[in-house]
């Protein structure tokens, strides 16, 4: 079963990402830690797609490889 759009928000706010609003539905995500900055389409109750989930994953991925 699919994510919805507001767990992964919610997942990269946990983490320390903040964002900023982009045209429509998408939201554009940054951590200062990153070079690079990650952008989610859709509304908060709408299932995200596998390549979403699989950005955020892999972004928490990265900050965590950070740490190491």
């Amino acid at each position: 079963m699919p994510k919805k759009i507001r767990e992964l928000k919610s997942a990269l706010l946990k983490a320390g990402f903040s964002y900023r609003s982009g045209k429509g539905s998408h939201t554009v995500w940054s951590h200062p830690r990153l070079s690079y900055s990650l952008t989610l389409s859709g509304k908060d109750g709408a299932d995200a797609d596998r390549y979403q989930e699989r950005d955020v994953k892999s972004a928490l991925q990265d900050l965590q490889n950070l740490d190491e």
